[in-house]
């Protein structure tokens, strides 16, 4: 760890933390093993919400929700992430985020994700496991991206991402699956044409016969959102 970073109180690091010169972590935060934080990061500060208390937390005054940082996770040069408000803000395991990610108030992001830079996570966004969000993708506070779906650069997302699906364009639409992901993620060929047939349909997720557990619990997780407002797909 850098002489020149700032690692407040209520700050837990992991074994083989890598803090860059001139990041500031301040708590209540928790950072898991192998943890690598770029130069001019901030981890930790109040939400960005005018009628929350914007508390000192570099002086040890520990208000708001921590922040969450899972194992293997990189956050690269001028990464921001601020305490919740409701809740804790966490980055999953295995995640990258890249330059100028903004990640706000009361955000859950899951393992595998990939933020590129410039990515602005509005408060209280999910962004579900391996999903993949392009450069300067910016996220409507409260909406979803879904599991392993692939939102394009630029993209301003302002509805709900279905799991596996690919996204992008201005006004956004669904532009079928993830095919690509799906692969990586070590889905058959067999899986990746049912998915891409249900998003096609837009009857996902009515049918789920012969996918693997994990590609269901994603689909019944979008089915069971209780305030979801999907994308539109490609006509």
């Amino acid at each position: 760890m850098s002489g020149s970073a700032f690692v407040g109180p209520g700050v837990e690091l992991g074994v083989g933390v890598s803090v860059a010169p001139f990041a500031v972590l301040v708590g209540p935060t928790r950072i898991g093993d192998h943890v690598r934080i770029g130069a001019g990061t901030h981890v930790g500060g109040a939400p960005e919400i005018a009628t929350e208390r914007q508390n000192d937390a570099w002086d040890g005054d520990l208000d708001h929700h921590e922040v969450v940082i899972g194992d293997h996770t990189v956050l690269r040069d001028h990464v921001v992430i601020h305490h919740g408000s409701v809740r804790p803000t966490v980055v999953g395991e295995g995640c990258h985020l890249f330059s100028h990610v903004y990640v706000a108030h009361d955000v859950q992001v899951g393992n595998g994700v990939t933020l590129s830079a410039g990515v602005s996570l509005g408060g209280h966004v999910t962004v579900r496991r391996g999903a993949n969000l392009g450069l300067n993708v910016c996220v409507h506070q409260r909406r979803y991206v879904g599991a392993l779906a692939m939102v394009g650069m630029g993209t301003p997302v302002t509805r709900d991402v279905p799991p596996f699906a690919t996204a992008y364009g201005v006004p956004p639409r669904v532009h079928g699956a993830n095919r690509f992901g799906m692969s990586r993620a070590g889905l058959g060929p067999d899986v990746i044409e049912a998915v891409t047939v249900l998003l096609a349909s837009g009857r996902l997720p009515a049918s789920q016969a012969g996918l693997p557990a994990a590609v269901r619990d994603e689909l019944d997780w979008w089915s069971a959102l209780p305030d979801r407002v999907a994308m539109a797909a490609t006509p």
